[in-house]
């Protein structure tokens, strides 16, 4: 009996081969180079705890999951690229594109993807003659002897969603789910799991974990909340963690290669504190050098706050700068444009900076009442013969997704050579006191 006890148990054995496999993740860290107002985050900060959590790790790798640029004016004023050579420090053993890696045109893309000296891989973003993007639409990483496959991938919606015709240029993103579909099945002979590092929608996420069954972990970006919780179906798990480097996300898994399947997984979020997190001096130090070049230019004083205003708060400061600057009278901000919120107290060029990073200029149109789409009225009598003046950031003017939410298709509107950004600054300045 003890015999076929040991029999069974060896066979067991030779059944499995179980390894730890650790990956931390990251998303949207946003050129946010330095911590908050609440002292957390920081790329410096970031880079000490994942050096840390790599000492003694059993099988690490450390990901991120899209829109490492536009945030602060470091990264508008030089146009992401110090950001990916300050990010070339956190050692990412793999990088996804997201959608803002477009906003300072597709012809920055390349830029990136030559500074970058850890590995981008996106699979579904090509151009009109369906060539790849990045380099890669995957690599195949070995970490504790388990071969993970990493394919990248961005929200089916890019272009339509998010972007600016000019800044598309000839590019397009493929379907999300078949296109994951698709590489994982190729690549799950010479991988013992595959995981989708993807800046993509939360629905698109649980979508590949329940429809892709050669899919073993989904690791989300563009959601800036992240996820609550992770979520499994059925052993193949999704997860997702806030931006601006707030957290460092940890999923820790025990793969059975044999079975090329997962037998255990927990997931945690790490606090980026500043307070009590070192800044790592080598990346420190190249902070500084950035940021001492935008300090004259944004660290000054333009007004008082006199209380915090949270990004939906200052939509509506946002809304009544452009109609006093453009001497407008309709207008509409974009929820997803607004960046950050305002703290108490004094208020400095950085800080409309940091919550309007975009370099969107002013577009105006003028039209009779007549034509003034509901959207935009809200209710507002209008005359019919009567000439207004709409003022819309040039993102909402000509956006697809943004142009048919507000029903302006069919308005002429013209460029004005005025960036959002200073139209806010200028506004601040005149009325001093935001309550």
């Amino acid at each position: 009996m003890r015999l076929l006890v040991l029999f069974a148990i060896c066979c067991l054995a030779a059944a499995q081969d179980i390894r730890k496999l650790t990956i931390l993740h990251s998303n949207d860290l946003h050129a946010r180079l330095l911590p908050d107002t609440n002292q957390r985050g920081g790329f410096a900060h970031l880079a000490t705890l994942v050096r840390q959590e790599r000492k003694g790790c059993t099988g690490c790798l450390y990901i991120h999951a899209g829109d490492l640029v536009q945030g602060t004016p470091v990264s508008t004023l030089f146009q992401g690229t110090p950001v990916y050579e300050i990010a070339n420090k956190l050692k990412f053993d793999a990088h996804t594109l997201g959608n803002h890696e477009f906003d300072y045109s597709h012809r920055q893309v390349p830029v990136f993807l030559k500074t970058a000296k850890f590995p981008v891989v996106s699979a579904n973003i090509v151009d009109s003659g369906g060539k790849l993007m990045a380099r890669k639409p995957y690599l195949i990483k070995k970490a504790n002897g388990v071969r993970v496959a990493i394919i990248g991938a961005v929200m089916g919606d890019l272009v339509e969603g998010f972007l600016k015709p000019n800044d598309a240029g000839p590019y397009r993103a493929l379907p999300v789910v078949e296109t994951m579909a698709r590489y994982a099945r190729e690549v799950r002979q010479r991988a013992d799991i595959v995981v989708v590092l993807g800046h993509i929608h939360q629905k698109e996420g649980s979508q590949i974990i329940q429809d892709v069954p050669e899919v073993h972990v989904v690791v989300e970006g563009h959601n800036h909340g992240g996820r609550q919780e992770l979520e499994d179906v059925q052993g193949r798990v999704a997860v997702g963690c806030q931006g601006y480097g707030r957290d460092l996300c940890k999923l820790e898994l025990e793969v059975d290669r044999k079975q090329k399947k997962l037998v255990s997984w927990k997931w945690t979020k790490i606090p980026v504190d500043a307070k009590s997190i070192a800044a790592a001096p080598d990346v420190q130090k190249l902070v500084d050098h950035w940021e001492k070049k935008v300090a004259e230019k944004v660290d000054v004083k333009i007004g008082e706050s006199m209380r915090v205003f949270t990004q939906a708060e200052f939509r509506p400061v946002i809304e009544r700068a452009m109609l006093d600057q453009m001497k407008a009278d309709f207008t509409n901000m974009n929820s997803g444009g607004v960046r950050d919120r305002l703290p108490k107290g004094t208020i400095l060029a950085r800080h409309i900076w940091n919550i309007m990073p975009f370099d969107n200029k002013m577009m105006t149109a003028k039209v009779k009442g007549s034509q003034v789409p509901a959207a935009l009225r809200q209710n507002k009598p209008v005359e019919a013969e009567k000439e207004y003046t709409i003022a819309l950031p040039d993102y909402v003017a000509t956006n697809p997704a943004q142009v048919k939410s507000l029903g302006i298709q069919g308005i002429r509107f013209e460029e004005r050579d005025v960036y959002l950004r200073d139209v806010i600054i200028e506004y601040v300045k005149k009325v001093q006191v935001l309550r």
